[in-house]
């Protein structure tokens, strides 16, 4: 039987650092400050790490999340610049600004981390400890808020504490945050688009740009789905081929999305098989879940029967993805 979780505390020094990056290694979930809010952070690399930090916060969706890097080199590992982004890293990194930009074809960031889609959200943080913990671990780390999904977001190691206990690793505890709000996101996809309001003030952003950042699309079918980074509604990645959801038996044609130990009656005549956990483990499912979909939207099926999958815990959020996903378009 698995032991219970413990979250530990640690004060921030050179040990705990080191605590941190072992833990991250090792697939853990570490909440640490920055200089917006504490982030929670996990292997931003390791998709069932991303998984757990879904669950720890409850998130109703998966959203996308932000990628922190220690600098700007770290990010163009990760993300395409176009001249506007180049000028903002320039001069808000390291700080509370994110950059929504294309994905990198060679970008090792999971696919659940994303959403699925084609771009990234980075930033490089402005906080001693923070950067320790980056250089340390050597990758990405994703960093949502440190607090369950809608609560107010932390400034100091005892709100994480109060919120997350014993459904993270490790807190490092570095005092209060300095800003005290999340970073502001602009999107560099076409024109910079203002996604959110946070830490970098918007004219000082357009003092940058030497033009007035433009606002989200707005009305009906512009906020389709899901948020194309925090603050933004957007549609997520959904495959063109049409998903059959609930599935017990496959059909002439069709790919199958299977879970669990028991495949749909048929199965061994689908176009494709891919099951996102034969042990029907909700963590690993939602790990494969939109890499999946993608190979089985490249396998030229008919339809993609998808069986059946609980909707406790992480269920609820890959419910949800599905149903978007088979959504008529």
């Amino acid at each position: 039987m698995t032991a219970p979780l413990v979250t530990r505390v640690s004060r921030a020094d050179a040990a705990a650092v080191g605590d941190a990056a072992r833990c991250l290694r090792a697939g853990g979930l570490v909440a640490f400050p920055t200089e917006t809010v504490y982030g929670l952070g996990a292997d931003a690399t390791n998709g069932q790490a991303v998984a757990r930090l879904y669950e720890a916060k409850g998130r109703p969706a998966f959203n996308p999340l932000i990628a922190h890097v220690v600098d700007a080199a770290a990010a163009r590992a990760l993300a395409r610049f176009d001249a506007n982004a180049v000028r903002l890293a320039e001069t808000f990194w390291p700080g509370p600004l994110t950059l929504v930009l294309p994905k990198a074809e060679s970008c090792p960031v999971a696919d659940l981390a994303t959403a699925g889609l084609d771009s990234i959200a980075v930033r490089v943080p402005n906080h001693d400890v923070a950067q320790k913990i980056l250089v340390a671990f050597g990758k990405p780390v994703v960093a949502p808020s440190a607090n369950r999904s809608g609560h107010v977001s932390p400034t100091t190691a005892a709100h994480v504490l109060a919120d997350l206990r014993n459904r993270i690793d490790l807190i490092i505890d570095g005092g209060a945050t300095p800003v005290g709000v999340e970073s502001s996101i602009v999107a560099c996809l076409g024109e910079p688009t203002l996604l959110r309001p946070g830490g970098a003030p918007r004219d000082e952003i357009e003092r940058v740009l030497k033009r007035p950042l433009a606002e989200p699309a707005e009305g009906p079918g512009a906020c389709a789905e899901a948020p194309l980074a925090p603050g933004m509604l957007a549609s997520h990645y959904a495959p063109h081929t049409p998903l059959r959801l609930d599935a017990d038996h496959v059909d002439a044609g069709e790919a199958l999305l299977a879970f669990g130990p028991n495949p749909a009656a048929g199965a061994m005549g689908a176009t494709m098989v891919l099951n996102l956990s034969p042990q029907g483990d909700l963590i690993e499912a939602a790990a494969n879940l939109f890499s999946h979909l993608r190979a089985l939207d490249a396998a030229g099926a008919r339809l993609i029967a998808v069986m059946p999958i609980p909707h406790e815990g992480l269920g609820e959020a890959i419910n949800d993805r599905l149903a978007r996903a088979a959504a008529p378009r």
